[in-house]
């Protein structure tokens, strides 16, 4: 496994990182396979963590601190979100000097831990104002509770006016930022990178597959995978991605990966890593077979023909999106 800084800070995270299971697996026989492939990650040089409030309730941030107490806090670097509701009251939710205080008191309770690491703003909250949030981070990492903070989907000119502020008030900086990014979805390299390399932000990125699409395992005009993602996910994200113009490339781009000898899944991963700017990337896996594949992408550098060809088949075009 590899290392890269946190942008321009000294601490030091894997290329390929693992992100928590979003179900209470308390019990059941999936929490065993979920404790293996954990366990499977340190054993493969993983060392960075990622999990949220917001994930279950709480339950996953509860299932991963049991993990980690098993390691010494030496050997990992976890992070926690905020902003999404956790509970009915008026002050349950968003980026409030209350809500990030009480929800980070509870982050670490329920992982057991005296800190975490990384610490982001899960959404943009346009009800409180930028530097009440921005202060408290602050504050939070005066006292230890927060290494480095950051946030996930904010716009460019969100990230960007949270830059000013933190100079303007001389609060801790904004240091990392936790984006999408893939293949697919491309839409930070138009302002957001050249935002983070000039500010210095590390750049943690999620849903490096695109919900799956770019393992391979959906093919244009075959039946979609009994138990796959498509099955059973609430908000049908892979479902709208299946287009057949994604399917038309997924072909193509499992021709490159058949002769660069790679699952499909490991050129994505390393297509991300291609990128000096990014961290890590922040992979699922519910087995770890799956982990095993993934960090392959640490380490493996696709070819120059092989990324012009790639270039070709994406054909990307930047383009306006909404973020959050």
């Amino acid at each position: 496994m590899n290392y890269r800084n946190l942008g321009k800070w000294g601490l030091k995270v894997s290329e390929v990182s693992l992100g928590s299971w979003v179900t209470d697996l308390a019990g059941t026989e999936a929490e065993k396979v979920a404790l293996q492939t954990v366990n499977a990650a340190f054993d493969a040089g993983i060392n960075f963590f990622d999990c949220a409030d917001a994930y279950s309730g709480g339950a996953a941030e509860r299932f991963l601190g049991k993990v980690l107490k098993e390691h010494s806090r030496n050997e990992f670097v976890v992070s926690s979100k905020v902003f999404f509701p956790m509970g009915r009251g008026a002050n349950d939710w968003g980026l409030s000097r209350k809500h990030i205080i009480e929800e980070l008191d509870k982050t670490l309770k329920n992982m057991q831990l005296d800190y975490v690491d990384l610490y982001f703003c899960h959404r943009f909250d346009p009800t409180t104002p930028v530097e009440e949030t921005l202060q408290v981070l602050s504050d939070m990492v005066a006292a230890g509770k927060i290494l480095y903070y950051g946030v996930s989907e904010w716009s460019p000119v969100q990230i960007t006016e949270a830059i000013g502020i933190t100079k303007e008030y001389h609060l801790r900086p904004l240091s990392v930022i936790q984006p999408q990014y893939n293949m697919v979805d491309r839409y930070i390299e138009d302002e957001i990178i050249g935002i983070c390399e000039k500010n210095g932000i590390g750049i943690t990125t999620f849903s490096p597959l695109a919900q799956g699409l770019l393992t391979g395992k959906y093919r244009k005009d075959a039946p979609i995978p009994a138990g796959s993602r498509a099955t059973w996910q609430a908000d049908k994200q892979i479902n709208k991605l299946l287009t057949d113009d994604n399917l038309d490339k997924v072909e193509r781009l499992l021709k490159v990966a058949d002769r660069l000898n790679v699952p499909l899944s490991v050129l994505a991963l390393a297509w991300i890593l291609r990128k000096k700017q990014i961290t890590s990337v922040i992979t699922g896996a519910s087995k770890p077979a799956q982990l095993e594949a993934n960090v392959k992408a640490s380490g493996f550098v696709i070819p120059q023909d092989a990324l012009d060809e790639i270039e070709n088949i994406l054909d990307y075009h930047p383009f306006v999106r909404k973020i959050g």
